[in-house]
């Protein structure tokens, strides 16, 4: 063979070589582009956390007012009431909130987005004003259903709050799409508080009970959406557009079996113990979802910042690389506040909260997982909603709640609340396991299945551990309890879990960093002056 030959060839592989490693480099997202889009989330969710963080960090200073006034049983009944106003608003929505935030990304027309925002405003106004309307004749038989004993009036408040509930959750959307997230903050805020206004008047002062806690909160609710229609007047409209809704219903409607089955899982628990158990129960249950608001408001931030980010990256090789690497610090942030919530609970509740309540604790930890399991969930229904087959999430949640329903009659009866709250945790698995199943063929999230061992085996294991071997009361169980807690985060570092990016980008923002870098920079001014 000729020496040119063989330099030939060589320059050939070369060649393919060097444009098979630019081919790569332009498909892969770089480790900065990562970090971005995760301080992008960060960012968005935050803003909606502190809405979230104010809300319920004073609702919980103020329950203990209340659970001092009502019985476990009265709180358990009005929990009951609230969650199922919540599952009945989900399909009179139409999915239309889901639909209107992904469709708002579409198009970036000033007049067709505002065509968008009216036609929604108003069909679900009128779906749920006539909806009320028909059913408040029926609420003493509604709540006999429900709740196994007759009271009109929790269901009529419960009914005004299935109106407030639907049009309040379309008027965050709005703020959410023009990221108005100071006047959310004000509004979330702005009804917590007149929550708590309400609800001290009705119930501490009038001792009006489970009625006035289902009063307060959606008397409260009503207010806001009107206030927040004054607002958002030019997207609030009265006659919908037939050619606008149309394309809403076809992507928002498949949403809503899934949605409203994902969610049953909260109401279906809570009735069941009312009824299987006693109302103590379902309330007492009831508490352990509360204090555990602390999972709660990481999802819920992430609720609100995710799809819109998930939505804007188009490369669907960087969409996958990105799901992996939010999944992997989703899972790190709220298994820690798990570990946190299963090692420091009970001193939580001890502090808190009336002795009726402690039993709160044998659900709480269970409660914490689900709650975190439901954000990872979020994951794929927006990978769902991204390949536009919403369908899907149907057989999910189907499955999930079958699960939950069978597991439920199984384990509440040895376990009481704790096998409520195991059994929130299985659906959720199971949920989880179905949509991957039927998404991976089209989109699969490329997992960093590496950290997410790690965070199993310190986290998980670390909790576990700590609730088995350490005391569960005195001073001395707390101590060593807070102390294996703050070593978590600690422990999960030395395992290795950080990629050498975030590694690199942790000691550029450390404290301990400012001396290298500011060594960096003389050196590099005393290269650019001549000095040596």
């Amino acid at each position: 063979m000729k020496p040119s030959s063989v330099r030939g060839s060589s320059s050939a592989a070369m060649g393919r070589s060097s444009t098979r490693r630019a081919w790569q480099r332009r498909r892969l997202p770089s480790a900065t582009a990562m970090l971005g889009y995760l301080k992008r989330l960060a960012t968005t969710g935050a803003a909606y956390q502190a809405a979230d963080v104010v809300s319920r960090v004073f609702a919980l200073v103020t329950l203990p007012l209340y659970l001092h006034h009502v019985s476990d049983a009265d709180y358990g009944v009005a929990e009951v009431v609230v969650t199922a106003v919540v599952l009945a608003s989900i399909p009179l929505r139409l999915g239309l909130g889901e639909a209107f935030v992904r469709f708002w990304y579409l198009d970036e027309d000033p007049a067709r987005r505002r065509r968008l925002a009216r036609t929604t405003t108003a069909a679900v106004f009128w779906v749920t004003t006539l909806a009320g309307v028909v059913a408040l004749p029926f609420a003493g038989p509604l709540s006999e259903a429900l709740l196994g004993r007759h009271d009109a009036v929790v269901l009529g408040f419960g009914l005004l709050g299935l109106w407030a509930f639907a049009n309040l959750e379309v008027g965050k959307a709005l703020l959410r799409v023009e990221e108005r997230w100071r006047a959310f903050l004000v509004a979330t805020v702005g009804n917590v508080t007149l929550t708590v206004a309400l609800t001290v008047a009705l119930v501490v002062i009038r001792d009006e009970g489970a009625r006035g806690l289902v009063a307060g909160n959606f008397v409260a609710s009503a207010v806001t959406v009107v206030v927040l229609g004054v607002v958002l007047r030019r997207y609030v409209g009265l006659l919908p557009s037939r050619a606008a809704l149309a394309p809403l219903l076809r992507f928002g409607l498949p949403t809503v079996p899934a949605d409203a089955a994902a969610f049953a899982l909260n109401v279906i628990d809570r009735a069941y113990l009312l009824r299987a158990d006693s109302a103590g129960a379902a309330g007492r249950y009831s508490l352990s979802v509360k204090v555990a608001s602390v999972v709660i408001v990481a999802v819920r931030g992430f609720q609100y910042a995710w799809p819109p980010l998930a939505y804007s990256v188009t490369d669907d090789e960087e969409a996958r690389r990105l799901y992996g690497v939010v999944t992997t610090w989703f899972l790190a942030v709220t298994g820690l506040v798990v570990a946190a919530l299963t090692l420091l609970g009970r001193w939580v509740l001890r502090l808190f909260f009336p002795a009726q309540f402690l039993g709160a604790f044998d659900a709480l930890p269970w409660v914490a997982l689900g709650w975190a399991l439901s954000g990872l969930f979020l994951v794929y229904v927006v990978v769902a909603g991204r390949l536009r087959v919403t369908a899907r999430n149907v057989p999910a949640a189907v499955a999930g709640l079958a699960v939950n329903v069978v597991l439920l009659v199984l384990l509440v009866g040895p376990l009481g609340i704790a096998g409520a709250g195991i059994a929130l945790c299985a659906a959720y698995v199971v949920m989880l396991g179905v949509l991957h199943a039927l998404t991976r063929r089209r989109f699969a999230i490329a997992f960093e299945w590496g950290r997410l061992a790690r965070l199993a085996a310190v986290l998980g294991g670390g909790a576990v551990a700590g609730e088995l071997l350490l005391p569960t009361s005195g001073a001395g169980g707390l101590a060593a309890r807070a102390a294996l807690t703050a070593a978590l985060p600690v422990l999960l570092l030395a395992s290795g879990f950080l990629s050498p990016e975030e590694r690199e980008r942790a000691r550029s923002v450390a404290p301990l960093g400012w001396p290298r870098r500011r060594r960096e920079r003389r050196r590099q001014e005393r290269h650019t002056t001549g000095e040596v």
